[in-house]
């Protein structure tokens, strides 16, 4: 499935992207061409109010505060997202910072790295560096130049991010122990926030529920959910049913999972011995 990248716009484009394919109807309400509904459904041309006001009471969009929320949605919508100065980043990766800058909490897994929301400049680098297409130094350093700004959502207290760690993401000396000691202190940081929650599912909780797939989940507020996962050869976007189902499973992580306390704990005595090699 594909969504409009673009911070306020998601949303919008999903509902009638959803009902015009059971209802091809929907282009003689908005008066536009097929094709032009078609870029509507791909999130490639925008939508305005009053043609998604007349799509909501064309597909039975009752409830207001869904109806209030599309709307607004589809009003910022026309700001141009500051990743579109990117334009060599997969368009897959712009979508996703699109509904990442939409969002309102982000709950994210992750079995082997640490969150790109949470990451150093050093750790991204390092990562970024090791991409089997041996990308430039200038393109490692404009990867790492978003991975940045992206936090800025964090900072700014406009999303708040869940994370769950395996224990495994703490060891991995990603740049070397001396960068993974700063990471894990960096981690430390941002457990402090009031916006950041960090927990860490230690080995010693065998195996647990989708310990083979990071996942995250973005929730919009008054609007429903989105899935993501990123793969080799393509990233998948979910909703419905799958976001309901991928909720109970990040609750059954955060219950293997340490406390944040003693997440803490076990973060800073991994931190120390890192600082000890």
């Amino acid at each position: 499935m594909r969504w409009r990248a673009r911070q306020g716009s998601v949303e919008p484009h999903r509902q009638t992207r959803r009902h015009s394919r059971q209802d091809q109807t929907g282009r003689d309400v908005i008066e536009v061409s097929a094709s032009t509904l078609r870029r509507i459904e791909a999130g490639r041309v925008g939508i305005k109010g009053p043609a998604l006001n007349a799509l909501m009471d064309r597909y039975g969009v009752t409830d207001a505060g869904l109806r209030d929320t599309l709307l607004s949605m589809a009003k910022s919508g026309k700001q141009r997202g500051w990743w579109a100065k990117y334009g060599d980043l997969p368009s897959s990766y712009r979508q996703y910072i699109g509904l990442e800058s939409a969002a309102e909490e982000v709950h994210n897994f992750e079995t082997l790295v640490v969150p790109g929301l949470l990451q150093t400049a050093d750790y991204a680098r390092a990562m970024t560096s090791e991409d089997a297409f041996e990308p430039s130094p200038e393109a490692v350093e404009r990867r790492v130049a978003v991975r940045m700004q992206r936090q800025e959502l964090i900072t700014s207290g406009k999303l708040r991010l869940v994370a769950v760690l395996d224990e495994a993401v703490l060891h991995r000396k990603i740049g070397g122990a001396e960068i993974m000691a700063d990471q894990l202190a960096a981690l430390l940081d941002a457990g402090k926030h009031w916006n950041v929650t960090v927990q860490v599912i230690p080995f010693r909780e065998g195996a647990y529920a989708s310990m083979l797939s990071s996942f995250h989940i973005l929730n919009f507020g008054n609007g429903p959910g989105v899935v993501y996962v990123e793969g080799i050869t393509g990233d998948l976007y979910a909703e419905g049913e799958d976001v309901r189902r991928c909720t109970v499973i990040f609750n059954s992580l955060r219950g293997a999972a340490l406390s944040p306390t003693d997440s803490t704990a076990m973060i800073e005595e991994i931190r120390d011995a890192r600082r000890n090699e």
